[in-house]
């Protein structure tokens, strides 16, 4: 789970949704699911102490270990895979921190959707007309319009088995390729990926009204 975020005064893991750290409900929410071993933070190494005391306070801390972050996300996630004790065939699933309404359903979904294909990710199948275009000078001009059924938004958790994505990252890090998500470098790699049903809470907080809207699903949840 990739927790390191951008160099601002309140890096949006830290705010809180419902009284509770962004953060702390991503981890929770892994936590709350059987099947889930151990959860691994990819953190900053100066937010290391308060991530470290937030886990505490919420009594997370048996199962989660924290590692040092990298300059990005591909980075942070192979510090991550790095420090994880597990075989081959073990599942692996990255989360962005910033998605706290992840609900247990789907973590069990992807679970068994990289048991049955040995890779997936979550996406929300497109609702809008996609363009394909090509950029100029002064703008944009569309090439091409993409059948909405042949696309989905790729969400979180993603994941694969612990030696296929192991593989496509050693792979992309030889080939000095930067992937925007873990499917991308799967892909790559020649592994097919899967795709789970996502939903509209589980979306990443990326803005200040952001935080508004989750606290709306999160009402809806408890009324």
């Amino acid at each position: 789970m990739a927790a390191s975020g951008a160099s601002t005064a309140a890096p949006k893991q830290f705010l809180e949704v419902g009284g509770v750290p962004v953060l702390v409900r991503s981890v929770q929410a892994f936590l709350g699911v059987p099947r889930v071993d151990a959860v691994c933070l990819a953190v900053r190494g100066s937010e290391r102490e308060r991530v470290g005391a937030q886990m505490d306070e919420y009594k997370l801390g048996a199962r989660v270990h924290l590692v040092e972050g990298g300059e990005n996300r591909q980075g942070s996630v192979a510090n991550a895979l790095a420090a994880l004790e597990c075989d081959d065939d073990d599942v692996v699933l990255v989360h962005d921190a910033v998605r706290p309404l992840i609900d247990a359903a789907t973590i069990e979904r992807t679970i068994d959707a990289v048991v049955k294909h040995g890779a997936a990710i979550v996406g929300l199948p497109a609702v809008d007309t996609i363009k394909q275009v090509e950029r100029t000078a002064d703008g944009a001009i569309v090439t091409a319009t993409v059948p909405r059924e042949r696309v989905v938004h790729a969400q979180t958790p993603q994941g694969a088995r612990s030696g296929l994505l192991r593989r496509a990252f050693e792979e992309a890090a030889a080939d000095g390729f930067a992937g925007t998500d873990e499917a991308s470098l799967l892909e790559r790699a020649g592994i097919e990926v899967a795709v789970v049903q996502g939903s509209a809470r589980n979306f990443k907080i990326t803005q200040p009204g952001d935080i508004e809207l989750a606290e709306f699903y999160l009402k809806q949840t408890k009324a």
